[in-house]
C-alpha cells in the first residue's frame, strides 16, 4: 500500500482525492517534526513514533581488520502497539466489520 491507496481510502470520509492526500500530507509532516524535534507520536491502538539517540561506538573495517569510529547518530523508532503486535500475528483476530484501530472497546 502507498500514499495514493491511502488517500483513495480516505477520499470518502474527506470529500475528494485533494483533500484526502494534503490530509497525509499534513499527518506526515507534524509526525515528522514532532519526532525531528526530539518530542514522540502516540496513534492509540497503531503505535508510537519517537527518536532514539544511537552512542558513538567502535566498529571493525571488514576488508581490513581496522579499528574505526562510528559517530553517535539519531534516528527514528516506531513501537507497535500491543493490539498492533495481536493483529499482525494473527490476523483472523480482525474484527469483520467497523475499524480496528482507536481505543479498546468498553
Amino acid at each position: 500500500m502507498n500514499k495514493a491507496d491511502l488517500a483513495s481510502l480516505l477520499e470518502p470520509v474527506v470529500g475528494d482525492g485533494a483533500a484526502a492526500s494534503a490530509a497525509i500530507d499534513v499527518l506526515v509532516d507534524a509526525m515528522i517534526r514532532e519526532v525531528a524535534a526530539g518530542g514522540s507520536v502516540t496513534l492509540t491502538g497503531f503505535g508510537t513514533f519517537e527518536r532514539v539517540e544511537r552512542a558513538p561506538r567502535t566498529g571493525r573495517n571488514p576488508r581490513t581488520g581496522e579499528v574505526v569510529r562510528i559517530e553517535g547518530t539519531a534516528g527514528p523508532r516506531f513501537r507497535p502497539s500491543p493490539a498492533f503486535r495481536g493483529y499482525v500475528a494473527d490476523p483472523t483476530t480482525l474484527p469483520a466489520d467497523g475499524l480496528v484501530g482507536g481505543r479498546a472497546r468498553a
